[in-house]
């Protein structure tokens, strides 16, 4: 759903309190967190959604991936998962196999243990994942916690809006496409197991709001404004290429009229490279605040631990005024 739509329904349910509640649905953090003891606490999610790539067993393990993420997101660690499904009633089930095969795959792969699920016919078909992980109560990744000064790292390329759109128009001439399955069913489970037990001020995952809404979300959640660096975003080989060349999915045109107003553009940055930006992801990766002197450091641990890549994209500064809480700068 449209980020604006969503919130306004999120405000009907009112105020839900308890005290073991760290993390609910107010605000915007990627899953909730649910204390059960003084050294353990739950993190919730669930994600699903309709086939971005052709081949059914890719496309389960990449709605996996994406689902986990948001346990990793958390500074969590993946225990278990449940299948969701939607299914046409004439659609070959050995389809739907493949499906379930690739995302067995990747929930043994995070380490989880896959314990069932649930299936409702439906016109459309779609896959994802109910997990459940543990995290500290005092230890996870809050979203809005950026503090003053803090780098922001990225630690996936961006495009797979884009590419994943060109996919499924068959417009994907000129793209590794199985690069980009790779890269979407990759989990983000390294570069978080990388940074757990180190300062990680705020956290979330790059998914359907694109960078500039996930990104938005951290500035507005801390009170800080986030200025991107356009220089140093790094991006899917062949994703800016199919923007300039008018593909992008509904995701940009939906981030664009939400995050647009609220967003500044310098000159000199590329419009094809900010509409990208703006375009919905599909299983990105993890942005994380770390402290402007631990910036380096955390970086090689990302990187020596597997992750695609951790690319230092920004940095948070105090807001003057009513200026815009996001700001891409050329340099």
């Amino acid at each position: 759903m449209p980020p604006g739509s969503l919130g306004q329904v999120l405000q009907t349910l009112g105020t839900i309190e308890h005290p073991d509640l760290l993390a609910g649905h107010r605000g915007f953090e990627d899953a909730g967190i649910f204390r059960v003891e003084s050294e353990r606490a739950l993190v919730q999610t669930v994600d699903f959604f309709p086939p971005i790539v052709d081949d059914p067993r890719w496309f389960g393990r990449i709605a996996a991936a994406n689902a986990l993420s948001d346990v990793y997101a958390m500074g969590g660690r993946p225990v278990t998962a449940m299948n969701l499904v939607g299914w046409p009633k004439d659609l070959d089930l050995n389809l739907l196999a493949e499906i379930l095969q690739g995302g067995l795959e990747k929930v043994r792969e995070a380490g989880a243990v896959l314990c069932g699920g649930h299936s409702v016919s439906d016109a459309e078909i779609k896959f994802g994942l109910s997990v459940t992980g543990f995290v500290h109560p005092q230890k996870w990744w809050p979203n809005s916690g950026a503090k003053d000064g803090d780098a922001l790292l990225l630690t996936k390329p961006v495009g797979m809006g884009p590419v994943s759109t060109a996919i499924k128009r068959q417009k994907a001439g000129g793209v590794d496409v199985q690069r980009a399955m790779e890269l979407m069913a990759t989990l983000n489970r390294a570069a978080c197991e990388a940074m757990v037990g180190a300062v990680v001020h705020g956290a979330t995952d790059v998914t359907g709001f694109g960078l500039v809404g996930h990104a938005h979300e951290m500035a507005a959640g801390s009170g800080l404004v986030l200025l991107l660096r356009a220089s140093a975003l790094p991006v899917f080989p062949g994703a800016l290429e199919l923007v300039r060349g008018g593909v992008t999915s509904g995701g940009c045109s939906r981030g664009k009229q939400h995050f647009g107003p609220k967003t500044r553009i310098e000159k000199g940055v590329e419009p094809a490279l900010t509409d990208l930006c703006f375009d919905a992801e599909t299983s990105g990766g993890l942005l994380l605040a770390v402290p402007e002197s631990f910036a380096d450091e955390a970086q090689r641990r990302i990187l020596d631990a597997g992750a695609p890549c951790a690319a230092r994209i920004g940095s948070f500064r105090q807001r003057q005024g009513d200026e815009p809480l996001l700001q891409f700068v050329a340099g």
